[in-house]
């Protein structure tokens, strides 16, 4: 529909859209020629923007007030007029800090850039872990006291994953230590399901060289790491989407953005489907079913393992006046280095 515009109309549909990301508020159209360039008069004006109501892409919230965008006025124009920015250098540090991964879990790293993404955008920061499938470097159990151990498991990027495990009565330092010895020097390089394969693979057929008791504490070892590669969803600042209530009615929209938050299935199945394109990717209102009733929008993007395999997606969910000039790159910069973190 954009072709369809003049570059008049064009020009006073933006400045409306921009007007309303930027204040919230209805626009008139004195408003508009304040903020044009040329010289056109606000009755003039107003004719435009009843072209644009006509249109489906403004509408008024009021018979007297000024204008608004539609839905599909809001997706026409991030599709067709929308002049993306870039990061400034103090975003850029922010986000890096946040995704320095030594000595920290993955999920620890991703909690912490939800949170900084949640923070720069001033909305609700979405994370869907990965699967983990990066190669291992060591395995280690550390003795917790009677009958518990910690399993920690680094990667070869230097990351660390720690798991609690219940051990069989009886098991001694030296058999933990043992245990760490067998698994360490047969997942070296390899995947956690790789080093699963092979480690069960002897298990069952005899070959590894363990008593009874250690054999059982590399298998609950295994079953533990088995239960922590996969993905869930991380939702950080929640509280970012209360900035922007100044009515009953926007409490009320912000009770079932939060709801829908709650409804993760929902939201998984959502931000799976990102994988099935590449980019950032936003959904826009009705667009979402989950967010129909809410009235806001989601930006996000996949990212990819070092195979180029899209294993998680990072975004932001926010009203729909968010800022997507702002926004859009800083969710690509962040998913392009959680991707080449994870390679």
């Amino acid at each position: 529909m954009i072709v369809e515009l003049n570059e008049r109309s064009r020009e006073i549909f933006r400045r409306v859209v921009e007007a309303f990301v930027e204040t919230g508020e209805p626009v008139g159209s004195r408003t508009i020629s304040r903020k044009l360039g040329v010289q056109l008069s606000p009755a003039t004006i107003r004719n435009v923007m009843a072209d644009l109501e006509e249109a489906g892409l403004l509408y008024a919230p009021h018979t007297s007030a000024g204008r608004l965008p539609t839905e599909a006025g809001l997706r026409l124009f991030v599709d067709g007029l929308l002049e993306v920015g870039s990061l400034t250098e103090d975003e850029r540090r922010s986000i890096d800090g946040q995704c320095a991964a030594v000595g920290r879990s993955l999920p620890e790293v991703l909690e912490q850039v939800s949170a900084t993404l949640s923070g720069l955008t001033h909305c609700a920061g979405l994370v869907y872990s990965p699967k983990v499938e990066k190669s291992l470097r060591h395995i280690e159990f550390v003795p917790l006291g009677p009958g518990r151990a910690l399993v920690v498991i680094v990667s070869e990027g230097g990351m660390v994953e720690n798991r609690v495990l219940e051990l069989p009565a009886g098991i001694t330092p030296s058999m933990l230590t043992e245990a760490s010895n067998f698994l360490s020097a047969r997942v070296a390089g390899k995947t956690l399901e790789e080093a699963r394969g092979k480690v069960m693979g002897e298990i069952q057929e005899q070959r590894a060289q363990l008593d009874e008791l250690t054999k059982r504490v590399v298998e609950a070892g295994v079953a533990t790491w088995s239960g922590s590669d996969g993905g869930h969803l991380i939702v950080r600042g929640r509280s970012h989407l209360l900035d922007d209530v100044s009515a009953v009615g926007d409490l009320e929209r912000i009770r079932s953005i939060f709801d829908a938050l709650e409804t993760k299935q929902s939201l998984l199945r959502l931000i799976d489907a990102t994988s099935l394109a590449d980019g950032v990717q936003i959904f826009i209102g009705a667009e979402n079913e989950l967010f129909r009733v809410a009235g806001c929008a989601m930006i996000v993007a996949p990212f990819s393992n070092g195979r180029e395999r899209v294993v998680g997606a990072i975004g932001v969910v926010g009203p729909m006046r968010m800022n997507y000039a702002r926004i859009i790159p800083m969710v690509d910069y962040t998913a392009k280095l959680i991707g080449r973190l994870l390679g």
